[in-house]
Protein backbone atom coordinates (compact mmCIF):
# COMPACT_ATOMS: atom_id res chain seq x y z
CA UNK A 1 0.00 0.00 0.00
CA UNK A 2 1.45 3.60 -0.83
CA UNK A 3 1.64 6.03 1.71
CA UNK A 4 2.21 9.83 1.92
CA UNK A 5 4.25 11.88 3.43
CA UNK A 6 3.55 12.11 7.35
CA UNK A 7 2.45 15.14 9.04
CA UNK A 8 2.79 16.58 12.28
CA UNK A 9 0.66 19.26 13.51
CA UNK A 10 -0.15 20.42 10.17
CA UNK A 11 3.45 20.45 9.52
CA UNK A 12 5.38 17.97 6.56
CA UNK A 13 7.64 15.68 8.13
CA UNK A 14 10.50 16.11 6.36
CA UNK A 15 13.77 18.22 6.07
CA UNK A 16 16.42 19.02 3.40
CA UNK A 17 19.55 20.82 3.16
CA UNK A 18 20.62 22.64 0.34
CA UNK A 19 18.36 23.01 -2.88
CA UNK A 20 14.60 22.51 -2.47
CA UNK A 21 13.40 18.73 -2.90
CA UNK A 22 11.02 17.72 -5.74
CA UNK A 23 7.73 18.73 -4.08
CA UNK A 24 9.03 21.87 -2.31
CA UNK A 25 8.07 20.74 1.43
CA UNK A 26 9.73 20.54 4.30
CA UNK A 27 12.08 22.29 6.62
CA UNK A 28 15.30 23.99 5.39
CA UNK A 29 18.78 23.54 7.34
CA UNK A 30 21.58 25.10 5.62
CA UNK A 31 23.84 22.09 7.48
CA UNK A 32 22.85 19.99 10.22
CA UNK A 33 25.19 18.70 12.30
CA UNK A 34 23.78 15.59 13.81
CA UNK A 35 21.09 13.46 12.93
CA UNK A 36 19.04 14.51 16.45
CA UNK A 37 18.87 18.00 14.32
CA UNK A 38 17.85 16.44 10.78
CA UNK A 39 15.17 14.57 13.00
CA UNK A 40 13.82 17.01 15.23
CA UNK A 41 13.39 19.59 11.65
CA UNK A 42 11.96 16.98 10.02
CA UNK A 43 9.26 16.21 12.95
CA UNK A 44 10.82 12.28 13.40
CA UNK A 45 11.15 13.28 17.27
CA UNK A 46 8.94 10.79 18.60
CA UNK A 47 9.75 7.38 20.06
CA UNK A 48 7.98 4.42 18.70
CA UNK A 49 6.44 2.68 21.91
CA UNK A 50 4.90 -1.06 22.36
CA UNK A 51 1.38 -0.84 24.04
CA UNK A 52 -1.04 -3.90 25.23
CA UNK A 53 -3.81 -4.76 23.02
CA UNK A 54 -7.19 -5.56 23.93
CA UNK A 55 -10.06 -7.27 22.13
CA UNK A 56 -13.15 -4.84 21.92
CA UNK A 57 -14.41 -7.36 25.12
CA UNK A 58 -11.82 -6.28 26.94
CA UNK A 59 -9.56 -9.42 26.22
CA UNK A 60 -5.81 -9.03 26.71
CA UNK A 61 -4.44 -10.52 23.53
CA UNK A 62 -1.26 -11.93 24.78
CA UNK A 63 1.13 -12.67 21.42
CA UNK A 64 0.47 -9.36 19.91
CA UNK A 65 1.65 -5.97 20.69
CA UNK A 66 0.38 -2.47 19.47
CA UNK A 67 3.41 0.12 18.16
CA UNK A 68 2.29 3.55 19.15
CA UNK A 69 3.30 6.86 18.07
CA UNK A 70 4.26 8.70 21.23
CA UNK A 71 4.08 11.98 20.10
CA UNK A 72 -0.01 11.34 18.67
CA UNK A 73 -1.33 8.35 19.61
CA UNK A 74 -1.46 7.19 16.25
CA UNK A 75 -1.18 3.38 15.99
CA UNK A 76 1.69 2.45 13.64
CA UNK A 77 1.99 -1.46 13.55
CA UNK A 78 0.46 -4.59 14.95
CA UNK A 79 4.16 -6.96 15.65
CA UNK A 80 4.54 -9.76 17.79
CA UNK A 81 6.30 -10.13 21.58
CA UNK A 82 9.67 -10.45 20.27
CA UNK A 83 9.62 -7.18 18.34
CA UNK A 84 12.08 -4.22 19.67
CA UNK A 85 11.72 -1.10 18.25
CA UNK A 86 14.69 0.73 16.83
CA UNK A 87 13.89 4.03 17.33
CA UNK A 88 14.82 7.25 15.52
CA UNK A 89 17.11 8.28 16.89
CA UNK A 90 18.87 5.18 17.13
CA UNK A 91 18.52 4.69 13.28
CA UNK A 92 20.26 7.64 11.95
CA UNK A 93 22.71 8.55 14.50
CA UNK A 94 25.13 5.91 14.47
CA UNK A 95 26.02 7.76 10.83
CA UNK A 96 26.67 10.83 13.27
CA UNK A 97 30.87 10.23 13.76
CA UNK A 98 31.60 10.05 9.51
CA UNK A 99 29.04 13.02 9.45
CA UNK A 100 31.49 14.97 11.80
CA UNK A 101 34.58 13.94 10.18
CA UNK A 102 33.06 15.15 6.74
CA UNK A 103 32.89 11.76 5.16
CA UNK A 104 29.23 12.22 4.56
CA UNK A 105 26.54 14.80 4.76
CA UNK A 106 22.94 14.86 6.25
CA UNK A 107 20.39 15.63 2.84
CA UNK A 108 17.24 15.33 3.15
CA UNK A 109 14.66 13.24 5.90
CA UNK A 110 10.89 12.58 6.30
CA UNK A 111 8.71 9.88 7.21
CA UNK A 112 5.66 8.22 5.78
CA UNK A 113 2.06 7.22 6.25
CA UNK A 114 1.61 7.69 10.03
CA UNK A 115 5.53 7.62 10.63
CA UNK A 116 5.53 3.78 10.37
CA UNK A 117 8.71 4.61 7.67
CA UNK A 118 11.11 6.54 7.90
CA UNK A 119 14.10 7.58 5.88
CA UNK A 120 16.85 9.60 5.72
CA UNK A 121 19.28 10.43 2.43
CA UNK A 122 22.89 11.12 3.24
CA UNK A 123 25.24 12.35 0.83
CA UNK A 124 28.87 11.28 -0.06
CA UNK A 125 31.77 12.88 -1.27
CA UNK A 126 32.84 12.71 -4.82
CA UNK A 127 30.26 12.18 -7.52
CA UNK A 128 30.20 9.62 -10.76
CA UNK A 129 31.12 11.97 -14.01
CA UNK A 130 30.04 9.24 -16.84
CA UNK A 131 32.91 9.29 -19.67
CA UNK A 132 34.22 12.87 -18.63
CA UNK A 133 31.41 14.28 -19.48
CA UNK A 134 28.36 16.92 -17.98
CA UNK A 135 26.03 13.73 -17.17
CA UNK A 136 27.03 13.60 -13.30
CA UNK A 137 25.83 11.37 -10.91
CA UNK A 138 25.53 11.36 -7.50
CA UNK A 139 26.56 9.54 -4.62
CA UNK A 140 23.95 8.43 -1.89
CA UNK A 141 23.19 6.60 1.17
CA UNK A 142 19.50 5.75 2.04
CA UNK A 143 18.56 4.66 5.54
CA UNK A 144 15.37 3.60 6.12
CA UNK A 145 13.18 1.95 8.97
CA UNK A 146 9.77 0.72 9.79
CA UNK A 147 7.95 1.02 13.19
CA UNK A 148 4.86 -1.16 11.77
CA UNK A 149 7.42 -4.67 11.71
CA UNK A 150 7.64 -4.64 8.10
CA UNK A 151 11.29 -4.20 7.38
CA UNK A 152 14.36 -4.07 9.23
CA UNK A 153 17.06 -0.84 9.39
CA UNK A 154 18.54 -1.13 5.69
CA UNK A 155 21.26 1.09 4.03
CA UNK A 156 20.75 1.49 0.32
CA UNK A 157 23.19 2.51 -1.53
CA UNK A 158 21.27 4.96 -4.01
CA UNK A 159 23.03 7.19 -6.91
CA UNK A 160 21.19 10.09 -8.40
CA UNK A 161 21.48 11.41 -11.75
CA UNK A 162 22.01 14.91 -11.45
CA UNK A 163 20.92 16.33 -14.48
CA UNK A 164 17.21 14.89 -13.74
CA UNK A 165 17.26 13.93 -10.16
CA UNK A 166 16.46 9.97 -11.34
CA UNK A 167 17.70 7.55 -9.18
CA UNK A 168 19.05 4.26 -9.77
CA UNK A 169 18.08 1.26 -8.41
CA UNK A 170 21.46 -0.90 -8.23
CA UNK A 171 21.20 -4.65 -6.25
CA UNK A 172 24.48 -4.39 -3.92
CA UNK A 173 24.25 -8.04 -2.74
CA UNK A 174 25.08 -10.68 -6.16
CA UNK A 175 22.40 -8.57 -7.86
CA UNK A 176 19.52 -9.49 -5.40
CA UNK A 177 18.37 -7.63 -2.32
CA UNK A 178 18.67 -3.68 -1.93
CA UNK A 179 21.35 -2.73 0.71
CA UNK A 180 22.56 -3.86 3.84
CA UNK A 181 21.10 -4.54 7.44
CA UNK A 182 22.46 -2.75 9.99
CA UNK A 183 22.60 -4.83 13.56
CA UNK A 184 22.16 -1.86 16.60
CA UNK A 185 24.37 -2.25 19.94
CA UNK A 186 24.60 0.71 22.33
CA UNK A 187 27.97 1.64 22.68
CA UNK A 188 29.65 4.36 20.93
CA UNK A 189 32.38 2.01 19.81
CA UNK A 190 30.45 0.08 17.72
CA UNK A 191 28.41 2.62 16.05
CA UNK A 192 31.67 4.28 14.78
CA UNK A 193 32.75 0.70 13.25
CA UNK A 194 29.52 0.14 11.69
CA UNK A 195 29.57 3.79 10.17
CA UNK A 196 33.28 2.66 8.75
CA UNK A 197 31.91 -0.35 7.37
CA UNK A 198 29.05 1.13 5.99
CA UNK A 199 31.08 3.88 3.90
CA UNK A 200 33.74 0.49 3.07
CA UNK A 201 31.23 -1.04 1.37
CA UNK A 202 29.74 2.08 0.04
CA UNK A 203 33.13 3.18 -1.68
CA UNK A 204 33.36 -0.35 -3.34
CA UNK A 205 30.20 -0.34 -4.26
CA UNK A 206 30.60 2.94 -6.04
CA UNK A 207 34.08 2.12 -7.43
CA UNK A 208 31.74 -0.80 -9.20
CA UNK A 209 28.92 1.38 -10.35
CA UNK A 210 31.51 3.92 -11.83
CA UNK A 211 33.23 1.11 -13.93
CA UNK A 212 29.51 0.06 -14.94
CA UNK A 213 28.13 3.06 -15.74
CA UNK A 214 30.84 4.18 -18.08
CA UNK A 215 30.75 0.78 -19.78
CA UNK A 216 26.91 1.22 -20.04
CA UNK A 217 27.94 4.16 -21.63
CA UNK A 218 30.38 2.84 -24.17
CA UNK A 219 27.45 0.60 -25.32
CA UNK A 220 24.99 2.00 -28.56
CA UNK A 221 22.02 -0.86 -28.95
CA UNK A 222 20.74 -1.09 -32.10
CA UNK A 223 16.96 -0.63 -32.97
CA UNK A 224 15.96 -4.18 -32.06
CA UNK A 225 18.30 -4.38 -29.48
CA UNK A 226 16.78 -1.36 -27.87
CA UNK A 227 12.66 -2.59 -28.23
CA UNK A 228 13.65 -5.92 -26.66
CA UNK A 229 15.22 -4.25 -23.68
CA UNK A 230 11.93 -2.09 -22.92
CA UNK A 231 9.68 -5.14 -23.84
CA UNK A 232 11.96 -6.94 -21.08
CA UNK A 233 11.91 -4.36 -18.79
CA UNK A 234 8.19 -3.90 -18.99
CA UNK A 235 6.49 -6.98 -20.38
CA UNK A 236 3.22 -8.11 -21.85
CA UNK A 237 0.66 -10.31 -19.48
CA UNK A 238 0.81 -13.34 -19.58
CA UNK A 239 -2.44 -13.53 -20.93
CA UNK A 240 -1.36 -12.25 -24.14
CA UNK A 241 -0.58 -8.52 -25.37
CA UNK A 242 -1.55 -5.35 -23.35
CA UNK A 243 -2.21 -1.53 -24.16
CA UNK A 244 -0.85 -0.75 -21.28
CA UNK A 245 2.36 -2.00 -21.27
CA UNK A 246 2.62 -0.89 -25.22
CA UNK A 247 2.11 1.91 -24.21
CA UNK A 248 4.57 2.48 -21.49
CA UNK A 249 7.24 1.05 -23.73
CA UNK A 250 6.44 3.54 -26.37
CA UNK A 251 7.07 6.62 -23.69
CA UNK A 252 10.18 4.86 -22.70
CA UNK A 253 11.20 4.74 -25.94
CA UNK A 254 10.22 8.64 -26.51
CA UNK A 255 12.34 9.41 -23.75
CA UNK A 256 15.10 7.54 -24.81
CA UNK A 257 14.85 10.26 -27.37
CA UNK A 258 13.80 13.57 -25.52
CA UNK A 259 14.69 13.02 -22.18
CA UNK A 260 16.44 14.92 -19.90
CA UNK A 261 20.11 15.73 -20.60
CA UNK A 262 19.91 12.61 -23.18
CA UNK A 263 20.84 15.14 -26.25
CA UNK A 264 25.06 15.18 -24.70
CA UNK A 265 27.07 13.80 -27.08
CA UNK A 266 28.91 11.63 -25.04
CA UNK A 267 25.72 9.60 -23.92
CA UNK A 268 23.04 10.23 -27.27
CA UNK A 269 21.46 7.02 -27.86
CA UNK A 270 23.85 4.65 -25.79
CA UNK A 271 22.31 1.85 -23.28
CA UNK A 272 23.09 4.25 -20.54
CA UNK A 273 20.61 6.62 -21.79
CA UNK A 274 17.93 3.32 -22.28
CA UNK A 275 18.05 3.14 -18.46
CA UNK A 276 17.13 6.70 -17.67
CA UNK A 277 14.46 6.80 -20.03
CA UNK A 278 13.36 4.08 -17.51
CA UNK A 279 14.05 5.69 -14.69
CA UNK A 280 12.85 9.02 -15.39
CA UNK A 281 9.43 7.36 -16.25
CA UNK A 282 9.32 5.75 -13.01
CA UNK A 283 10.20 8.89 -10.81
CA UNK A 284 8.26 11.67 -12.84
CA UNK A 285 6.18 10.03 -14.94
CA UNK A 286 4.09 6.73 -13.83
CA UNK A 287 1.15 7.29 -13.30
CA UNK A 288 0.29 7.41 -9.24
CA UNK A 289 -2.39 7.22 -6.80
CA UNK A 290 -3.46 10.60 -4.44
CA UNK A 291 -6.08 13.32 -3.95
CA UNK A 292 -3.44 15.93 -4.41
CA UNK A 293 -0.41 16.56 -6.12
CA UNK A 294 2.00 15.96 -3.08
CA UNK A 295 -0.13 12.67 -1.83
CA UNK A 296 0.78 11.18 -5.78
CA UNK A 297 4.27 12.83 -5.36
CA UNK A 298 5.04 11.31 -2.08
CA UNK A 299 3.46 7.80 -3.22
CA UNK A 300 5.60 7.53 -6.05
CA UNK A 301 8.79 8.69 -3.88
CA UNK A 302 8.28 5.69 -2.04
CA UNK A 303 6.96 3.33 -5.00
CA UNK A 304 10.42 4.33 -6.68
CA UNK A 305 12.52 3.99 -3.87
CA UNK A 306 10.84 1.26 -1.88
CA UNK A 307 8.20 -0.55 -4.07
CA UNK A 308 7.06 -1.79 -7.18
CA UNK A 309 8.82 1.24 -9.04
CA UNK A 310 12.57 0.61 -7.24
CA UNK A 311 12.16 -3.31 -8.75
CA UNK A 312 11.61 -2.14 -12.44
CA UNK A 313 14.50 0.22 -12.19
CA UNK A 314 16.51 -3.04 -10.66
CA UNK A 315 15.39 -4.59 -13.22
CA UNK A 316 16.49 -2.37 -15.95
CA UNK A 317 19.91 -1.62 -14.28
CA UNK A 318 20.51 -5.89 -14.54
CA UNK A 319 19.18 -6.04 -17.93
CA UNK A 320 21.24 -2.86 -19.47
CA UNK A 321 24.45 -4.50 -18.12
CA UNK A 322 23.30 -7.60 -20.08
CA UNK A 323 23.10 -5.67 -22.99
CA UNK A 324 26.06 -3.90 -23.01
CA UNK A 325 28.19 -7.32 -22.40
Amino acid sequence: MAHELATTNDRTAMMYAGKVPWHGLGTRLDEPATAREAIEAAGLDYLAELKAIKTTDDVPVPSRKAVVRSDSGDVLGVVGNSYVPVQNYQAFGFLDAVVADGSLRYHTAGALGKGERVWMLAKLPDDIRVKGSDDITEKYLLLSNSHDGSSSLRVHFTPIRVVCSNTLAIAARNGRGQGVSIIHKGDLATKVRQAQEVLGLATRFYDNVQEQIDRLARHYPSPRQLEEYFRQVYPDSPEGPSTRAKNIREEFLRLFEQGIGHDMPEIRHTTWTALNAVTEYVDHYRSTRGQTPQNRASNRLESAWFGSGARIKERAWELALKMAV
